[in-house]
């Protein structure tokens, strides 16, 4: 028992391996997850005293226990079924592709890494590009909202910008869960916005099987009170409009929604911008037919270089305004419906956001030259001042400044991006000017309906 024994080096350090990988697991391990546990369950506490809207303990629930409450729930028991049967594989498959699924679509929320990291990122990022200004906003209508309803924030989408935006501007009544699309599915990326609570969802997929998942687990993150954030548009506008409604994830909240089940309030957001930053992309997909649009990694590159070396010389003076504002909200349980809840609903909620987009001096002077045929400054201050002079009757929120500051700053902004010449007092369209004038000037057609 007590003699020698010798070893091949490889061996014994594959035993040495092996006793670190099980002392890990049983000891260090176990012990950092509860120090990282306390923790996170202390900063929760605190931000739970400071926010509107606390988070609730489902957004909390460990991912994995999220999955497996998923797929055992029974309706997801009964899709696994139907699959098997359908497409003649055996249900340990059929189980396997919605475990599959359900391990996509489920988040991993981190609340240190949302309220420390993202938050500080989000204004951080929103400040630097953008002077962000809130539009319509009815403080004590959201505020008096139900403390115990589902909130869902509904929103039109006119760029990537708007997630860090409204997260931003909400920090401070509660913690966003999203509905990301594919496009974000990239490692790291995917960690990341997992962590900060959103949730992928395939916009492509035709699956039964993968709708009944994700429809299952929306419908249980409203029930159990999560605030959440969707694009009914489906997408980014490729024309620069608020775009009609895409009833998918819609329908999923407002078909389980029953009598006496946690209330659901719809809370309208517009966002407008003096510029989109992938404004041409958007543009050029919208001519091709094709939302897959990815922009050149040279491209890439070349704009950030540019953006960094006009902010280290001073020549940057941001991107204009980005404007935020709030609709009326909208109770589910109080609605008054007609013939088709979730068309009704999304329809009326299109039209709460479409009310309140917010407008900014570049739609007015791209408006006034594109729509208005201004082609002189002093023709461009008359067009632009008519127009807000008709805004005020609608008492909406409308750019400060005198009109003479809106059409000069705005027109040099045009000017550095090579869309129209400024000659004196003349000014002419350039190159792909017309379109993307014309893309600035849809986000506020629908407030001169004539």
């Amino acid at each position: 028992m007590t003699q020698p024994v010798t070893l091949p080096l490889w061996a014994f350090i594959l035993i040495v391996l092996f006793a670190a990988v099980t002392f890990a697991s049983h000891f260090l391990f176990p012990s950092v997850r509860w120090f990282f546990r306390r923790r996170a369950e202390k900063l929760i506490a605190q931000l739970n005293t400071r926010l509107e809207r606390p988070i609730e303990p489902f957004k909390l629930a460990r991912r994995y226990d999220m999955i497996q409450r998923l797929l055992y729930d029974p309706e997801i028991t009964q899709a696994i079924v139907d699959h098997a049967r359908e497409n003649n594989v055996p249900e340990n498959v059929a189980f396997e592709k919605a475990q599959h699924y359900a391990r996509e679509i489920v988040p991993s929320f981190s609340a240190t890494v949302y309220f420390t990291f993202g938050m500080r990122i989000a204004k951080w990022l929103s400040r630097m590009l953008y002077r962000v200004r809130l539009g319509s906003f009815d403080r004590d209508a959201l505020q008096s909202l139900d403390k115990d309803a589902t909130v869902i924030f509904v929103m039109n989408h006119r760029s990537n910008m708007d997630y860090v935006l409204v997260t931003y501007l909400v920090s401070r009544a509660s913690a966003l869960s999203y509905a990301v699309g594919e496009w974000a599915r990239v490692w790291p990326l995917s960690g990341v916005i997992r962590m900060m609570g959103a949730y992928f969802i395939r916009r492509r997929s035709r699956t039964a099987l993968y709708r009944r998942v994700l429809a299952r687990y929306v419908q249980l993150a409203t029930d159990g009170g999560v605030t959440q954030a969707m694009f009914p548009e489906g997408g980014l506008s490729l024309t620069g409009e608020v775009g009609n409604p895409k009833l998918g994830l819609l329908n999923y909240i407002v078909e389980s929604f029953e009598d006496g089940d946690r209330d659901v309030i719809f809370v309208p957001v517009a966002l407008n911008y003096d510029q989109v930053l992938e404004d041409r992309f958007l543009i050029k997909a919208g001519k091709g037919g094709n939302r897959r649009f990815r922009p050149p990694l040279w491209t890439v590159i070349s704009s950030v270089s540019t953006y960094f070396w006009r902010r280290l010389t001073g020549q940057f003076k941001g991107f204009g305004t980005a404007s935020v504002a709030f609709g009326a909200p909208l109770t589910l349980s109080k609605f008054d419906v007609q013939s088709d809840l979730t068309s009704e609903v999304a329809q009326e909620l299109m039209a709460r956001i479409r009310a309140v987009v917010p407008v900014l001096a570049a739609p007015l002077v791209a408006r006034a030259i594109i729509v208005e045929g201004a082609t002189s400054i002093s023709d461009l201050e008359t067009s632009v001042g008519r127009m807000l002079d008709g805004l005020k009757e609608k008492r909406m929120p409308l750019p400060k400044r005198n009109v003479a500051a809106i059409v000069d700053e705005t027109l040099g902004r045009f000017v550095l991006r090579n869309l129209l010449e400024r000659d004196a007092d003349e000014v002419r369209v350039k190159g792909d000017g017309a379109d993307v004038l014309g893309y600035y000037a849809n986000s506020i057609k629908h407030h001169f309906p004539s």
